[in-house]
């Protein structure tokens, strides 16, 4: 924006949406805005220009933080936590919904499956009934985790398309998540994608009391979990080397590269003929 275009109909200073032209607005040299505001009528005085400024930059501020909240990398992430909690939640009060019922009741069990079979039960009794209470709400929180989940797998390849076809649906958001959004996850070079969830560990080996980490939870990846220990940190470097490239591929463009697979496959089918031949070799 030019002088030229400041004058009582600016957007700048008096149009109907300051915000768009706080964000959106140039200027291609500086210039003395609060006397061009006052000269032109769209400001009182310097105090009145400054007053307005302040406002239009708080509400665009706002605004910003808005659309970045509601983004679907952060759905992801509120997502994927929300999964662990009620998870982790649900097997935490089935342990003591376990304890509690085998007091009670003369079938035992455990787990959340335990759980669905007391909340069938018809209590007989004040304690009864506070058991099979505990139990539905375990059941409702693991369901809740399933549909959690559900939500995740529909949501992350469209956020994440390439991400998320390299490393499932829920690994991707469980990626992100650790990250704390795909733009700083797409910033991070590879060798720390191929640790994140690993971090005491990283820790532990920082300070001289354990071995470097191979692979953090990138680990649940068929990849990595299903080859050889020995060969697992090759696997691990690789996958995260393919998966760093998806997730900047996602931030920047967000255009779906199906070589990427091809080309992950394809190492890993090199990584693993590797351990084959060494086992099918002299010695074996």
């Amino acid at each position: 924006m030019t002088e030229e275009d400041v004058g009582p109909g600016s957007a700048w200073f008096v149009g109907e949406d300051p915000v768009a032209a706080i964000r959106d607005g140039s200027a291609t040299a500086p210039a003395d805005w609060p006397r061009i505001a006052v000269e032109s009528g769209a400001a009182g005085d310097r105090d009145d220009y400054y007053r307005r400024l302040k406002d239009a930059t708080t509400a665009a501020a706002r605004e910003a933080v808005r659309e970045r909240e509601r983004a679907d990398d952060r759905q992801l992430l509120h997502a994927v936590r929300a999964m662990d909690d009620a998870d982790r939640t649900a097997n935490e009060l089935a342990e003591r919904l376990a304890e509690w019922g085998g007091s009670l009741f003369d079938e035992s069990g455990s787990g959340v499956e335990y759980a669905r079979e007391v909340a069938g039960r018809s209590p007989a009794g004040p304690a009864e009934d506070r058991v099979v209470s505990l139990a539905r709400r375990v059941v409702d929180l693991a369901e809740e985790a399933r549909d959690l989940e559900s939500f995740i797998e529909g949501r992350a390849p469209v956020a994440a398309p390439n991400l998320s076809a390299l490393a499932g649906p829920v690994l991707a958001a469980r990626l992100v998540s650790l990250a704390g959004g795909l733009e700083p996850l797409a910033k991070k070079p590879s060798g720390t994608l191929q640790v994140l969830g690993a971090e005491d560990a990283l820790f532990a080996h920082l300070r001289g009391h354990a071995p470097s980490p191979k692979h953090g939870v990138i680990y649940t990846h068929e990849y990595v979990r299903g080859t050889r220990p020995e060969d697992r940190g090759s696997a691990a470097r690789a996958l995260a080397g393919k998966l760093t490239i998806a997730a900047r591929i996602d931030h920047y463009s967000g255009d779906y590269r199906p070589d990427l697979e091809a080309d992950l496959d394809e190492r890993m089918r090199a990584i693993r003929e590797r351990a084959a031949g060494d086992e099918g070799g002299p010695d074996a």
